[in-house]
């Protein structure tokens, strides 16, 4: 077992360090192909960005592949997926492409691991309750892929943001894996590749960013993410839906509020604004601080789930709750979904 996490941190330490070397020939891409993010009046940076930022992740994944996994169907369909995504995101950096565009290129991402690769929700056992899908797990598991590439798209918004997080969703599973004994498998091993590729590029990234991971690297993590919560489910190690989407507390709850929020101001769901989470704590904090302010909440979150997991299913699910609580009381303190303002003369009128 220390044999097995030695390698493992050797593996995570050698992505890390080649990922952030990465950083000057991406820079130099972006610059290159005119993949500049623009300030404007809804986004939080003051000066010109290159994007690709997510380049650095995707080539760090290629050198955690090559040295450290091995081939298999899954894995070329995940490397050709991913390229799509990839592709598409660049693309989308460069010259922004239609939410429609952007779908596709997702569905056909998502198409190819489940019907090519042949991953699929077949069932989920949650809370004692156990749902077989059947010829519904091809749709299914589609749709929760593309949820999850969009989840961390919709909050990648702040310097180190979108990467922190699903850093920790990497560390989490990690340590859920040390504990019990399944540092070889697959989508563990996966796990610690994403998690050195992503520390590369937050070395990078983190405020004051140098250099943004772009529509590339937040469908990239997205779709990864998704992935492995995909394989979990297949092991003995994640067989609760609660496990691997309670470590996606924060992106699951800001874009749950996105959608509502814009279909009460009956605006297209796709459509950007300046309401999210993030955008919330910035009236308050610093941006600096509000990204440690969602890394500490996303750890709670984790740390829950790690304690309910190998721990105390009680005290876990006792956080959990209160974490809940938490939430819900952001939700009516802030204009996350509600506008206070309006609804406060709304009353009054009454």
């Amino acid at each position: 077992m220390s044999i097995q996490i030695l390698n493992i941190l050797k593996m995570v330490l050698l992505i890390t360090l080649f990922t952030i070397g990465t950083y000057p020939f991406v820079k130099k891409m972006a610059m290159h192909a005119e993949a500049i993010d623009v300030p404007n009046e809804r986004k939080v940076h003051k000066v010109n960005m290159p994007l690709f930022g997510g380049l650095m992740i995707f080539f760090g994944f290629l050198f955690g592949y090559v040295f450290f996994s091995k081939q298999s169907t899954l894995m070329n369909a995940i490397l050709i997926s991913g390229f799509i995504l990839v592709i598409t995101g660049m693309l989308d950096d460069i010259k922004p492409l239609s939410a429609l565009k952007l779908l596709i290129g997702q569905l056909i991402a998502a198409s190819i691991v489940v019907f090519y690769g042949g991953l699929l929700l077949n069932d989920i056992a949650a809370f004692g309750i156990f749902l077989r899908f059947g010829l519904l797990a091809y749709p299914i598991t589609i749709i929760f892929i593309v949820a999850l590439i969009n989840m961390v798209n919709l909050i990648d918004g702040l310097d180190g943001l979108a990467g922190g997080i699903s850093a920790i969703f990497f560390l989490t599973i990690g340590i859920l894996a040390i504990f019990t004994n399944r540092l070889a498998s697959f989508e563990i091993i996966l796990s610690f590749i994403m998690l050195s590729a992503t520390l590369g590029f937050l070395f990078w990234n983190f405020n004051p960013a140098k250099i943004f991971m772009g529509g590339v690297g937040s469908m990239f993590l997205g779709f990864m993410i998704a992935v492995i919560c995909l394989l979990g489910f297949k092991s003995v190690t994640l067989t609760s839906l609660i496990i691997p989407l309670s470590i996606l507390a924060i992106p699951i709850l800001d874009t749950s509020c996105a959608i509502i929020r814009r279909i009460i101001k009956k605006k297209p769901i796709y459509k950007a604004d300046k309401e999210h989470l993030h955008h919330q704590l910035l009236k308050k904090y610093k941006q600096k601080t509000v990204v440690l302010i969602i890394y500490s909440i996303n750890i709670l979150f984790s740390t829950a789930t790690i304690i309910y997991f190998i721990k105390d299913k009680f005290f876990g699910t006792i956080m959990y709750i209160v974490l809940l609580f938490l939430g819900v009381a952001f939700i009516f303190t802030t204009d996350i979904i509600f506008d206070r303002n309006n609804l406060k003369s709304l009353f009054n009128r009454k």
